[in-house]
């Protein structure tokens, strides 16, 4: 019985060494620390497949990404998306909203991360002019207070 405590405590000795170790490490680290943005950095999400919405009209297609634009999962994304829908969706070619949909087919970190210039964005969206818009959008740089807008503030979109 004895060797059998002295052989678990030595277990158990070896396990806080390591654990002082590694008890420096957060476990939790935060989306934006540096931390974060280096695991990802070098990182490319595979997209999933598209889906192709056969005879979706220009109206029907903006009405889609308003609502995708502000239903995406998190908050800081939320935020700036839709609020860059309101302003710019009613000013967008039919091809700019097609690009714009592609663009909400990347995963929500990645197109906030690119938006507020802490990730680089991979090469099919480095110089795009919608992504210089999203991030002028994002920089908000007149001090705007941005809420959440209405999904029917206009029925335009």
């Amino acid at each position: 019985m004895a060797s059998h405590i002295i052989r678990h405590s030595r277990r158990f000795l070896g396990s806080r060494a390591l654990l002082r170790r590694y008890s420096t490490a957060d476990p939790f680290i935060l989306p934006l620390s540096r931390e974060a943005t280096e695991q990802i950095a070098d990182k490319e999400t595979p997209l999933p497949p598209r889906i192709h919405r056969e005879n979706e009209t220009v109206s029907a297609l903006r009405a889609r990404l308003v609502y995708q634009s502000r239903k995406r999962g998190m908050l800081e994304g939320d935020l700036i998306l839709s609020t860059f829908a309101a302003e710019q969706l009613p000013l967008m070619s039919e091809a700019e909203l097609m690009e714009y949909d592609r663009l909400l087919d990347e995963p929500d970190w990645d197109i906030y991360y690119w938006a507020i210039e802490k990730k680089p964005p991979p090469e099919r969206w480095a110089n795009t002019e919608l992504l210089k818009k999203l991030r002028v959008h994002a920089r908000n740089e007149g001090k705007v207070v941005r809420m959440m807008p209405g999904l029917h503030q206009d029925k335009g979109v």
